[in-house]
């Protein structure tokens, strides 16, 4: 039986939010009550693709009696002062990634929720799906003995290529590393556990970007963050993991994410999808095999950590995708960027727990 349905109001009506609407609708665990953009158009629009939903500003999301949780979507800049102000209003909140723009406004949000009562939850939920999972259970099985290193590419020439408004990427809280970090890095800390310290260098090879699709294609717009940021993690069990994250590589032959063992090598799919091949390379082995699916939720996208959420709160047990996990991967990744400024290692002094597994076999519906 599913939990009573948990009420959310979608705050943000921009690009992200179809792909949450998507999974979300039809879902029994989790009922769109509202959706809440700065523009009422687009929050009508996308109220309107969801039976029942209504379109409300901000302040009436997050006050709104019958919500029970704010999906927060806003751009990161906004991350913090809309979560901070759904949970004045008694709201859990699940938000995009990073959990905020600073390590400082992360904080707050986390501290104002343990005050409230109510949870925190943030993006990536990639890590909830077969790849990422099957990869884990290779891992806790042994399958490629102590883990030793791993490396982890995300590399693009750039997002305004695509997104028809991509300004955001390039401002503070942007940029390659806050922006497709958050994915790797949490699978990074999911497979391996926590990072104690790092080592980060950045660069920004061109101070501008021309917009390229879309009705304002052609328009230029400044660059404000480093967009080439190259790093080594010590993970608290010892592990060594090589990051690159970049808007300057036009193309490239790299893995998504590897992970290197005493006993074998384990190749993982791309930590931005929730499922794809995993293979594994056993010592003295003929080669690489495929792994076949060993647990995660099949089929299925973003906003399945709200579902988490809702059955969480109805089990009254941790969620996956929580917001400890989440400010430990965003002060991963400031201790990279200072580690760049300050031309030195940085420790990580926040740390967090692995999050449970998503098992083989479950006993209620998938979260399809």
């Amino acid at each position: 039986m599913s939990p009573t349905p948990l009420r959310t109001a979608v705050v943000g009506a921009g690009k992200i939010s179809g792909a949450y609407l998507r999974t979300l609708r039809g879902r029994p665990e989790v009922t769109v009550v509202a959706v809440a953009d700065l523009d009422p158009a687009r929050a009508r629009l996308a109220a309107g693709s969801v039976p029942g939903a209504r379109a409300v500003s901000v302040a009436e999301a997050c006050a709104a009696e019958d919500v029970d949780l704010v999906l927060n979507l806003t751009v990161p800049a906004a991350h913090a002062e809309v979560a901070l102000a759904a949970i004045a209003g008694g709201k859990h909140v699940y938000g995009e990634k990073p959990l905020a723009a600073t390590t400082g406004e992360a904080r707050e949000v986390l501290t104002a929720a343990a005050a409230a009562g109510v949870r925190v939850g943030c993006a990536p939920d990639t890590v909830l799906g077969t790849g990422l999972q099957t990869a884990r259970a290779v891992l806790d099985g042994g399958g490629i003995g102590r883990p030793v290193a791993a490396t982890a590419f995300m590399v693009c020439p750039g997002h305004e290529l695509w997104h028809p408004d991509p300004e955001f990427y390039y401002r503070p809280g942007g940029g390659p590393l806050l922006d497709m970090g958050p994915y790797h890095l949490t699978a990074l800390v999911t497979l391996l556990g926590p990072v104690r310290r790092v080592t980060g260098l950045t660069a920004r090879p061109g101070e501008r970007r021309t917009i390229a699709a879309g009705p304002r294609a052609g328009e230029v717009f400044p660059v404000e963050v480093a967009t080439h940021v190259t790093g080594v993690l010590e993970h608290a069990g010892g592990a060594l993991t090589t990051l690159v994250m970049s808007f300057d590589v036009w193309q490239a032959r790299l893995p998504h994410l590897e992970v290197y063992g005493s006993a074998g090598s384990l190749s993982v799919p791309d930590p931005n999808e929730f499922a794809g091949p995993v293979a594994l390379h056993r010592a003295g082995g003929p080669g690489w095999e495929q792994v076949p699916v060993l647990a995660g939720h099949p089929d299925t996208g973003r906003g399945c950590g709200v579902v988490d959420l809702a059955w969480a709160l109805a089990d009254g047990t941790p969620h996956r995708a929580d917001g400890e996990l989440a400010f430990h991967v965003l002060e991963v990744m400031e201790a990279l960027l200072a580690s760049a400024e300050a031309g030195r290692a940085v420790e990580v002094t926040s740390s967090c727990g692995r999050p449970a597994a998503v098992p083989t076999i479950r006993t209620r519906g998938d979260l399809t």
